[in-house]
């Protein structure tokens, strides 16, 4: 905060984010833990907001000609700038049986990640400062896989520890469930122990490993061989927390990743890679795994499970919303935020559908073609730039924004707020190299 404020590097945002964030919910827990009251807990859950909203305050000052500055628009920033148009227009408009207070929260969650797209559209790092921001991507997705093996030989979930059950009973409205006594997310049908690290839960883990193996692996593979051992290390780690957090979601996200990585960038070992680790997967499936493992699995493929039920249930409550209101119910209508009552919630597991029930098909579409542009953008950047390190970001940009296609479809995934703001970033960022390319073409 102190560079932030005194120094004018608004763009250290992003390092505190990719810091604190993969905490976050861990450090809440122990503050109320600590201190047995909501009220620190209430601040600090709005530290990581006002930290985005002090960067953007801080570049505004610090423009001695704000009104002359530069924009350079292209697609991928009209689409951030149509949607959340989009969702400001619906903070007013009378729609929703939700309050006006919740409606500000969720229009606070998709304000956020719009202004970190903005800090990192124009944020300009030296070598050394992107060096160091992805040391902190490596030292968090080491650290996770490291708590996870402490998790495992002690046969407990660090949440059982930090006080995680009482900051959902106080904070989140939300009794204690499942046979851990945490949530039902922590745990598999077969009652075995999914594991979070120090992250919220086993799912944001699970999401997170996608941006720890991007990273990595493009580090790897722009690295000489004799020096890319770390690299391989923050790789297998990030493969080992995957497991740990059993996401069937994550598990397909991470092959999609694999292999889109690989047909993109033209990295035939890499599909040899991915095709082996399928092939061993299905191989212990049928040959090794034990048989309350193997029928969960295949319950899951044919939709048997009562997880795979659920999703494909929400799924249809949110299209039978969008077809009866196909201009959208309103803002904290859908979705898990805490700004979405139960009572209000329409469907809530799919993340395209959750933007569709309350801003409508318009809404929806924006989001996808957001995404859309923002991969093939970043591809084109990582193809063209001379910059090894806007190439490596833009490399991370879109794979992890591939990866997180899958979780999308399945989960409010856009809570998972360390791969999910920190990927936003690195698509401002590349963005940011893109308009510069596309300016020394003309």
């Amino acid at each position: 905060m102190k560079a932030i404020i005194f120094k004018v590097k608004w763009e250290y945002m992003v390092f505190f984010l990719a810091a604190y964030l993969p905490f976050h919910t861990t450090f809440l827990s122990i503050v109320l833990q600590s201190t047995e009251s909501t009220f620190p807990v209430k601040f600090f859950q709005l530290a990581k907001d006002l930290i985005v909203l002090l960067s953007v305050l801080v570049f505004v000052l610090s423009q001695r000609r704000i009104f002359e500055y530069p924009f350079r628009l292209h697609i991928v920033d009209w689409l951030v700038l149509y949607f959340t148009g989009l969702a400001f227009l619906f903070l007013f408009l009378p729609l929703g049986d939700t309050t006006f207070v919740n409606k500000a929260l969720y229009f606070k969650n998709l304000l956020i990640p719009a202004l970190v797209y903005f800090v990192g559209r124009n944020t300009n790092f030296d070598d050394l400062e992107v060096r160091r921001l992805f040391q902190v991507i490596f030292v968090v997705a080491i650290s996770a896989f490291a708590v996870n093996l402490m998790e495992s030989l002690i046969d407990r979930h660090l949440q059982n520890f930090t006080g995680y059950p009482l900051f959902n009973q106080l904070v989140n409205n939300m009794e204690p469930s499942g046979n851990f006594g945490l949530t039902w997310t922590f745990e598999t049908q077969a009652v075995t122990k999914r594991l979070a690290s120090f992250f919220a839960d086993p799912l944001e883990l699970a999401s997170s490993v996608l941006l720890g193996f991007a990273t990595g692996l493009i580090w790897f593979l722009t690295t000489k061989r004799e020096a890319s051992f770390p690299y391989i290390l923050v790789m297998l780690c990030s493969m080992g927390s995957l497991f740990f957090a059993s996401s069937r979601a994550a598990f397909g996200a991470f092959f999609i990743m694999i292999f889109f990585i690989a047909v993109i960038f033209k990295l035939h070992k890499l599909i040899l890679f991915g095709f082996g680790l399928a092939m061993t997967f299905v191989i212990f499936v049928v040959f090794f795994a034990s048989e309350d493992f193997f029928y969960f699995v295949v319950d899951t493929l044919t939709f048997q499970n009562a997880s795979s039920v659920g999703h494909v249930v929400e799924w249809l409550v949110a299209l039978e919303s969008m077809i009866e209101s196909p201009f959208g119910i309103g803002l904290a209508m859908s979705g898990n935020s805490g700004s979405v009552t139960d009572e209000a919630r329409v469907g809530g597991e799919n993340q395209f559908l959750i933007y569709g029930v309350q801003l409508g098909f318009l809404g929806m579409i924006f989001y996808i073609m957001l995404l859309g542009f923002s991969i093939s953008r970043s591809v084109r950047v990582f193809r063209l730039t001379d910059n090894v390190m806007s190439a490596r970001i833009a490399f991370s940009g879109a794979a992890v924004k591939t990866g997180l296609l899958l979780p999308l479809f399945t989960a409010n995934a856009e809570m998972y707020l360390y791969v999910s703001w920190i990927s936003w970033w690195m698509v401002g960022y590349t963005m940011n190299e893109y308009s510069k390319i596309r300016h020394n073409h003309v």
